[in-house]
């Protein structure tokens, strides 16, 4: 490259991933909503040009900085495992702009059983379309299997949002009202994202040793990284939608809020913007992408795929294995 001689690894991460810091800067950069508004034809020719890279058979002239910044393109819109195109409103890099107005909307219009309902399947739909563009791609799930997770979440969402409604509306005040939507999103992660990755859980996903060798399939894996990920989910959500109303419950206070009750919907969604800018990555940064498990762990809870890893390696498995935890 005319920039630099130095060549970068281009499949693996610019920010060293074994701590936060690192992964932090890795996902504030792959998650930029920016990414978004790039054209088709773009994302193409970045993905065309990081192949080219790796097989060492890029363009003559191309610069460093070219090659990072295809990078980044190619990262935030095309599977890890799968190398396929996202759907634009599944990618982590519109967890942005399509959490501020979903989240937004869902602290505004808590006050009806139908806003609740409505919010609540509109958030769930679009969660369950990010958990499905962020599995791990090596488990495929049935058209079937994927109508059930998605009705069982958005059911489960419901349902919660309700419940809490009709409880806390009796008995709690109007102030503790406004964490309805994180009770009911809460809970609707921890049902969503399971089901939208059931087959990880019933059949196992892929673990490779240190070098990236696949040995074999795990469902303890799969546990272990969906965990992760639910835990990640709800992190990226909470500040805002647990800070956000003891902010709106102080500031409509004051007359000047009272006189733009218009303005308190964008007001609530630019909030949460704000929020979700820091949250994305720093959710994301939680847990290690590339997750890993001990083989003496594997040896006592999931006896049968330890046996087939081992030969698998023949006979002598490595100290860890290691997977995709998905996002």
């Amino acid at each position: 490259m005319s920039s630099s001689n130095e060549r970068i690894n281009i499949d693996v991460p610019l920010w060293d991933q074994g701590t936060f810091v690192g992964r932090f800067k890795h996902f504030l950069w792959v998650t930029d909503p920016r990414t978004c508004l790039v054209s088709e034809d773009d994302l193409d020719n970045a993905k065309i040009l990081v192949e080219q890279y790796r097989k060492g058979q890029e363009p003559p002239g191309t610069t460093k900085e070219q090659i990072v910044y295809a990078k980044k393109l190619y990262e935030s819109a095309f599977h890890p495992d799968s190398g396929e195109k996202q759907n634009v409103f599944g990618r982590m890099s519109f967890q942005v702009p399509g959490g501020m107005a979903i989240t937004g909307a869902m602290l505004q219009w808590y006050r009806t059983p139908f806003a609740v309902v409505f919010w609540q399947w509109v958030n769930q739909s679009f969660n369950a379309l990010v958990n499905y563009t962020n599995r791990n791609a090596k488990s495929p799930t049935t058209t079937t299997q994927l109508v059930v997770a998605y009705v069982s979440a958005t059911s489960s969402a419901m349902i919660t949002a309700l419940g809490c409604k009709a409880y806390w509306s009796k008995r709690a005040s109007p102030f503790v009202q406004r964490y309805v939507p994180f009770a009911a999103v809460a809970a609707a992660n921890c049902v969503n994202i399971p089901l939208m990755r059931q087959n990880e859980i019933l059949h196992g996903i892929d673990c490779t040793d240190e070098s990236g060798k696949l040995i074999g399939q795990s469902k303890l894996a799969a546990a272990k990284g969906i965990s992760q990920v639910i835990i990640s989910r709800i992190t990226m959500c909470a500040p805002g939608m647990l800070i956000l109303p003891v902010i709106m419950e102080r500031a409509e206070k004051y007359r000047f809020m009272q006189k733009i009750t218009f303005l308190h919907g964008p007001i609530q969604v630019m909030a949460v913007g704000c929020f979700l800018s820091f949250m994305v990555p720093t959710a994301c940064a939680l847990f290690p992408q590339r997750c890993s498990l001990k083989t003496t762990t594997l040896a006592w809870l999931e006896p049968e795929a330890y046996e087939k890893m081992k030969e698998a390696c023949g006979g002598k498995l490595p100290e860890r294995v290691y997977f995709n935890k998905g996002l």
